[in-house]
């Protein structure tokens, strides 16, 4: 679940934790855009529901100062000792440049460095140097955690890619079809023990099809018009299935590009139905190779009108606990609640 819920306090998401740990939800996941920071929701978490893994997806290389960025993940490392996963990413050149005043520039030497800054200090170890994008002189944690936060990448395309694989202790993966998952986890190359695949999935919990593709619609042409994701899509060989939508959304006709997204696309990159549907469409990114399938739950017109007993439903109607482990195990699950305004900034993990 990425916290905070949308419309939901922050001082009363005790609740929330408590029915995500009731239904078999494995983690939760804070972002960090315009709403809340990345940490605040964690820290709570990690109080009230002591079982739930934590991570962050993402917290961008550039808003924070390598030193307090590493200090911010020590604190919540410290206070949940194995539990916590550090995501990071590049984010984008709105939420970097426009709204935190920060030049948007060599995303990804900045992210790379930032990660080997984070993976020195986080081990206690004194940094002192220079990076191809920024200077450190002398600096040292002063309560260095005693269980260091896990390190992941978000990436899209192959670069970022590769660099999760041979440098981070795992990738975030995002705005994808579960088709498109091998073709991604190709380009890690091979990672180390314990490299863990998370993917964020964007499921709308309702059998009324004509809202889920409308809306749907509405995220594929906000996110994917982005150079970064558009980039990835053209990647993933979807030139000739986006070329009409982003030929409209480039001559400004916002109702041409959203007529433009077919049908099956939609289906793929927004997946729907009710959530014993969801459950085997999800399952496909399980089966091709993502280990934490983080659900992206959207607002459906079913949750609105019934409010927290509607939502407490949904999450124990989605949550492992409904169904009884395969003989293999169960999969680790770890969903994520969005309203109309909480997504992740687009543009982000180039």
């Amino acid at each position: 679940m990425t916290v905070p819920l949308t419309a939901v306090p922050l001082a009363d998401h005790a609740a929330v934790y408590a029915a995500l740990d009731r239904a078999g939800f494995t983690d939760v996941w804070s972002s960090e855009v315009a709403g809340t920071d990345a940490f605040t929701p964690l820290t709570l978490a990690a109080v009230w529901q002591p079982r739930l893994r934590l991570g962050t997806a993402v917290v961008p290389a550039f808003t924070r100062g390598p030193g307090l960025l590493a200090m911010s993940a020590a604190a919540l490392a410290e206070i949940a000792p194995d539990r916590f996963t550090l995501g990071v990413g590049s984010s984008s050149p709105v939420v970097v440049q426009d709204w935190n005043a920060v030049p948007f520039t060599e995303p990804y030497r900045r992210t790379r460095d930032v990660l080997r800054f984070l993976r020195a200090a986080l081990a206690g170890e004194t940094v002192d140097g220079d990076f191809d994008t920024f200077t450190v002189r002398r600096f040292a944690l002063e309560r260095p955690p005693a269980v260091p936060p896990r390190l992941v990448l978000a990436a899209l395309r192959p670069g970022m890619l590769r660099l999760a694989g041979a440098e981070a202790d795992g990738v975030i993966l995002n705005w994808l079809a579960a088709d498109d998952v091998p073709r991604a986890l190709a380009e890690l190359g091979a990672p180390g023990p314990g490299f863990e695949v998370t993917a964020r999935i964007f499921v709308c919990p309702t059998e009324d099809a004509a809202h889920a593709r409308k809306l749907g619609r509405r995220l594929i042409t906000s996110y994917l018009t982005v150079p970064a994701y558009a980039a990835f899509h053209r990647w993933l060989g979807r030139e000739d299935v986006l070329g009409p939508m982003w030929k409209a959304w480039a001559d400004g006709d916002r109702r041409a590009a959203l007529a433009a997204v077919p049908d099956d696309l939609v289906d793929a990159l927004v997946l729907h139905g009710s959530p014993e549907q969801l459950r085997p469409q999800v399952q496909r990114y399980v089966d091709a190779g993502v280990e934490v399938p983080v659900l992206a739950v959207l607002p459906t017109p079913e949750l609105a009108p019934g409010g927290p007993a509607a939502l407490a439903d949904l999450i124990a109607r989605l949550g492992p606990a409904a169904v009884a482990p395969s003989a293999s195990g169960a999969t680790a699950v770890s969903a994520s609640t969005f309203g109309s305004g909480s997504l992740p900034g687009p543009g982000e993990e180039s």
